[in-house]
């Protein structure tokens, strides 16, 4: 749960940016209709079957609008719910409740499709010692709510930023000369609690990268076959991680090969939104 500390401190500002982004001057619509407060409920609904996920966030928006603004629910993020299944009521000032609206909905659809789609890839590992993680292809803002919907899914998070790991690409690799140059400057600069992790494409790659003392051996874009080998020579020394073409489908191939975790940017660049509705808007005086 994303709780009122973590709230106020990290999430609040996000959320108001996103209310900016939707009223620059004024909710020309709702000030027409309702130039006076005025309390009110609304009924939030599901119009699809899916894993809820970011019931924090949608009252949150209507909190920083209108701080009387209260919802009321039996639900919490992780359950699963079915189509047309009344989530909850919110009680506020009908201008709040109007002027939020898309805005929650939009956080919710969002979080709750990711967290259904999560789900749905983590239930294709049970049975296997392989873990699910994210990566950092989020939408730009959106990386707190996105990785935290991960984890309601039932996924694990990789890094949350550039600030928060050593993963060593490609292209850190070309800027440093070599496999070996790269993770030794990594080993220098970082702090020694600092695990190294380096992306390998080819079997030479993973054998440099053991030689070098990788903690980590990220088994990109290899074929099942290449990445059967690959887990050979490994043979624990280090923990796999497999990335790059990383399918629902063929996620029961890969857990077979025996990686540590395997990594997939679609959970959160191709989930679909989960479809719910703010409806039966009255006022209640």
């Amino acid at each position: 749960m994303l709780n009122g500390v973590t709230m106020k401190v990290n999430v609040d500002q996000y959320i108001l940016n996103a209310l900016k982004e939707d009223i620059t001057s004024e909710d020309v619509s709702t000030n027409a209709v309702m130039p006076e407060a005025c309390p009110g409920r609304a009924e939030l609904i599901c119009k699809q079957d899916g894993i809820l996920c970011g019931l924090d966030v949608f009252v949150r928006t209507f909190e920083l609008l209108d701080p009387t603004a209260r919802f009321e629910t039996a639900f919490k993020d992780g359950d699963f719910v079915t189509n047309k299944t009344l989530i909850g009521v919110i009680y506020g000032d009908i201008r709040a409740l109007l002027s939020g609206e898309r805005t929650a909905l939009n956080y919710m659809q969002r979080m709750s499709g990711i967290a259904t789609y999560t789900h749905e890839y983590v239930e294709e590992l049970k049975g296997f010692k392989t873990k699910l993680l994210d990566t950092r292809k989020t939408t730009p803002n959106m990386r707190p709510f996105e990785k935290y919907a991960v984890r309601v899914g039932g996924g694990c998070n990789h890094r949350y930023n550039l600030s928060d790991g050593i993963l060593l690409k490609d292209n850190h690799i070309g800027a440093a000369g070599s496999i070996t140059a790269a993770i030794e400057r990594a080993k220098e600069y970082a702090p020694f609690v600092r695990k190294i992790e380096i992306e390998v494409e080819d079997l030479d790659g993973v054998r440099e990268a053991l030689q070098a003392g990788a903690d980590i051996i990220m088994l990109d874009n290899m074929d099942d076959q290449t990445m059967i080998e690959a887990v050979r020579i490994i043979d624990g020394r280090a923990v796999t991680e497999c990335s790059g073409n990383v399918t629902k489908e063929r996620l029961k191939r890969i857990a077979q090969i025996g990686v540590d975790y395997v990594s997939s940017g679609a959970l959160t660049h191709s989930a679909p939104i989960m479809d719910l509705s703010l409806k039966n808007l009255r006022p209640l005086s």
